[in-house]
């Protein structure tokens, strides 16, 4: 049996998965992208993986920078994720407009209110088919409130998740 490309993407739209927010900055400049292909590989050394279209605007900068953050976003941050998926045309340094950010231990932009962000050094990139799976080893994090709502990607919209906080 052969599956379809078009089958193939039909069937994932049925798979939630966290939105994401993937940064890198340095020598090779500044980039982003919104990504739901991430997922921790292990936690000695603690190390994450994303995947990426190797097309993307951002793969360039992110291979020369060799640092990755992955924020992932709250549900109050859906326009950001949104401009960083390209649905706003803009260039680069324009969908850093979007959010306010700050850095960690590698200099990859750290988007201030994100449910958490995964501050990472690239240790290895794949290429796979028409991506790049990037591995990460994490070198810092910054948490947000537990009482933050995340954002899922399911059925190619984007859906709030989380319990909302209880007062007492």
């Amino acid at each position: 049996m052969t599956v379809s490309k078009q089958d193939f993407r039909d069937a994932m739209a049925r798979l939630g998965a966290a939105v994401n927010i993937i940064t890198t900055d340095g020598p090779g400049g500044r980039g982003g992208f919104t990504a739901s292909a991430v997922c921790s590989v292990t936690d000695e050394p603690p190390t994450l993986l994303v995947c990426m279209n190797r097309n993307a605007t951002a793969a360039p900068a992110l291979k020369a920078n060799g640092n990755v953050c992955v924020n992932v976003v709250a549900a109050g941050q859906k326009d950001t994720a949104m401009v960083f998926a390209g649905v706003t045309k803009c260039t680069m340094l324009e969908r850093f407009e979007a959010g306010t950010w700050a850095t960690l231990a590698t200099g990859a932009p750290v988007l201030q209110g994100a449910v958490v962000s995964f501050d990472c050094k690239v240790v290895d990139v794949v290429e796979k088919g028409t991506h790049l799976v990037v591995f990460g080893e994490v070198q810092g994090i910054r948490a947000g409130s537990v009482h933050d709502h995340g954002l899922i990607y399911f059925g190619r919209d984007y859906h709030p998740v989380g319990k909302a906080a209880t007062a007492g």
